[in-house]
């Protein structure tokens, strides 16, 4: 059974113990697990679901953008790409031509990762219910090499990497607060699924805080071929620098870990420097704190090190940001206070005063005077 709602208010919430539709957008990925039997039972198609492709921009510059918006036209948005350059570009250069024309934003953040036990019908990993990762005796030579929890495989959300590193959030129909990219994906210790949305909710929005003027980012990753490949390493670095100096650093790293990163001693190594080469080189030396490979995961290190300080020499190199934050609407003026009531006058000082009123007198007159023996 396909439904296929029109409005936010015709989908309910889940109910405990109830079938849990399977939603689909784009269906770039679903396509693939309902044909290998991953992902069975009903589908909620949002294909009339109107309202949630566009791109919406409140007082102080900030965007909100639809879930079901498509990953090419992400990309091709002059306006995305003059707030937040880092995202725009790293949308331009996922996947292929033809999946951004029809994969979505929502789609790419809550995608299954691509590990091949977990996508195989006849293996039964931790992702599926099973009690162990296969990845970990078998062949791994693409997952973990920052290993933090049981599943050993990579996210394989490059849009979920960005947004991290913009600081964004995300709008969920029917939650009354917004979830922070990192709640989204946790901290990578949950085994049984590649996100920590409820089965049955529904992403309707990303939330992105206002931009940085001045920023210069970079967006880079890793590839065994040129094109239509998954990222080893994948790198977004977001830069503010005032007069030579790094005063506003971001660095977001994928391909790695059973979550996306942010490298915060990366970016402590680069706040106060000067933007130079030498500075960027003994920043990127840092980017592989607490990685932890797995045996055919070691010659990821090297990569690591070696796409960050590529990913922050173009970023050094990049042109600023032209975006213009609004002016903050000017206060109104107070309102005048109201006159203070006059006092009601007493009642028997009111009466006494009218008794005791004198009565205004007549003006006196003066009859003509008269002459007596007149002509």
């Amino acid at each position: 059974m396909i439904r296929f709602p029109t409005s936010l208010s015709e989908i309910a919430p889940p109910v405990a113990g109830a079938s849990l539709p399977v939603i689909r957008a784009g269906s770039t990925d679903l396509s693939e697990r309902r044909r290998l039997r991953m992902a069975a039972g009903p589908l909620l198609d949002l294909r009339d679901l109107a309202g949630l492709d566009t791109v919406e921009w409140d007082g102080t510059g900030a965007a909100t953008v639809g879930a079901k918006l498509h990953i090419a036209k992400l990309a091709a948005d002059e306006a995305l790409a003059a707030a937040y350059p880092g995202f725009a570009a790293a949308a331009g250069a996922l996947a292929t031509p033809q999946i951004r024309a029809v994969a979505t934003l929502g789609g790419n953040l809550l995608q299954a990762n691509r590990c091949w036990y977990y996508r195989s019908p006849d293996a039964q990993c931790l992702k599926k219910g099973g009690s162990a990762c296969l990845a970990r005796e078998g062949d791994h030579h693409y997952h973990a090499c920052f290993d933090l929890g049981p599943c050993a495989c990579v996210h394989p959300s490059t849009l979920g990497m960005a947004l991290l590193a913009y600081d964004a959030s995300v709008m969920v129909h029917g939650e009354p607060a917004d979830l922070t990219v990192k709640d989204l994906y946790g901290d990578g210790s949950i085994a049984t699924g590649d996100h920590q949305l409820p089965a049955g909710k529904l992403l309707t929005h990303v939330v992105l805080p206002p931009p940085q003027p001045r920023e210069q980012a970079a967006y880079f990753r890793t590839i065994s071929r040129a094109r239509s490949e998954w990222p080893l390493v994948e790198v977004l670095v977001r830069l503010v620098v005032d007069g030579g100096t790094v005063s506003f650093a971001r660095v977001a790293m994928g391909g790695v870990a059973p979550v996306p990163l942010r490298l915060p001693q990366v970016e402590a190594a680069l706040v106060g420097k000067p933007a130079k080469d030498d500075v960027f080189a003994e920043a990127a030396k840092l980017a592989t704190e607490g990685a932890k490979p797995l045996p055919m995961t070691e010659y990821k290190l090297a990569l690591v090190e070696g796409t960050v300080l590529e990913a922050l020499e173009r970023a050094g190199k990049a042109t600023p940001s032209t975006v213009t934050l609004p002016e903050p609407p000017a206060p109104e003026p107070a309102p005048e206070p109201a006159p203070a009531p006059e006092p009601a006058p007493d009642a028997k000082a009111g009466k006494a005063g009218k008794a005791g009123k004198p009565k205004p007198k007549k003006p006196a007159t003066t009859k003509p005077a008269t002459t007596k023996g007149g002509a």
